[in-house]
């Protein structure tokens, strides 16, 4: 019977795994933020042909259907270990703070800038393969522009407060994979964490940027000016709920323990 780690080998795995991420070559960390850019419009698709087969007999419920789908996606992401911008916030700090010659804000900076744009290039240029006519089913189109409307028309502190959460929720998902020991319980994270994001639903930069992308490809009522916007705002709300909540509250925790402890 396996025991769950306490605090102090959670944050040890952590910078074991946040040195690796720092570590990568460009060409690695640009193909596997590729590989995570197209690997999250799997999700996202499923989501909107699921919405639509399901809104019609049932309603709202299409909603909560859809959202146990996008998991799936998350799934793929963690199992196979590719680069998505914010949930690579806690392992990499993590390393960042353990080591005692340098701050590593170069190799942070280049980590995160590059997984954010390549994330996008990816997820972009694979949206582009499943707007072609014929390829997701009769509805699909129409429920993807609705959800990319409902979400540039929100209110910017709606939006930056969601991405919060949203940030908060795909970190703390990097903290739980940490703490726990098998494949199986590493899909099972992945999963509650993509349905939750779905179902709020919650902002990622990157799912959300996808999801208005797939509106102005399928003729929704959004614009490029809309989706540069959602870009800045998802973003910034990502960064205070992935760092400033959970990554910073997670690092102190260790302190405290470390200096109460000594």
């Amino acid at each position: 019977m396996s025991v769950a780690p306490d605090p102090d080998e959670i944050f040890e795995r952590a910078v074991a795994e946040g040195e690796r991420r720092l570590d990568q070559s460009l060409l690695e960390l640009t193909a596997t933020s590729f590989i995570a850019g197209f690997t999250i419009v799997f999700g996202i698709a499923t989501l909107g042909v699921v919405d639509a087969l399901v809104e019609p007999q049932f309603g709202e419920v299409a909603h909560v259907a859809g959202a146990l789908t996008f998991g799936i996606g998350v799934v793929f992401l963690v199992v196979g270990r590719s680069e998505l911008f914010n949930e690579n916030f806690f392992d990499p700090a993590a390393k960042a703070v353990d080591a005692d010659d340098s701050w590593l804000l170069w190799p942070l900076f280049r980590l995160w800038i590059v997984t954010l744009v390549v994330n996008l290039v990816g997820g972009f240029l694979f949206a582009l393969v499943f707007a072609v006519d014929g390829v997701l089913p009769s509805g699909s189109a129409h429920a993807l522009s609705r959800t990319a409307e409902g979400i540039v028309n929100r209110p910017i502190r709606g939006m930056f407060a969601s991405a919060i959460i949203g940030g908060a929720l795909v970190s703390l998902l990097s903290f739980l994979l940490e703490a726990v020991n098998s494949v199986g319980s590493r899909i099972t994270m992945a999963y509650v964490v993509g349905f939750l994001l779905a179902l709020g639903p919650f902002d990622h930069v990157i799912v959300t940027a996808i999801h208005v992308f797939f509106g102005l490809l399928f003729g929704a009522g959004v614009s490029y000016g809309s989706l540069v916007e959602t870009v800045v705002i998802a973003t910034a709300g990502n960064l205070v709920g992935g760092i400033g909540l959970v990554t910073f509250t997670h690092v102190a925790q260790v302190h405290g323990a470390t200096e109460s402890n000594g």
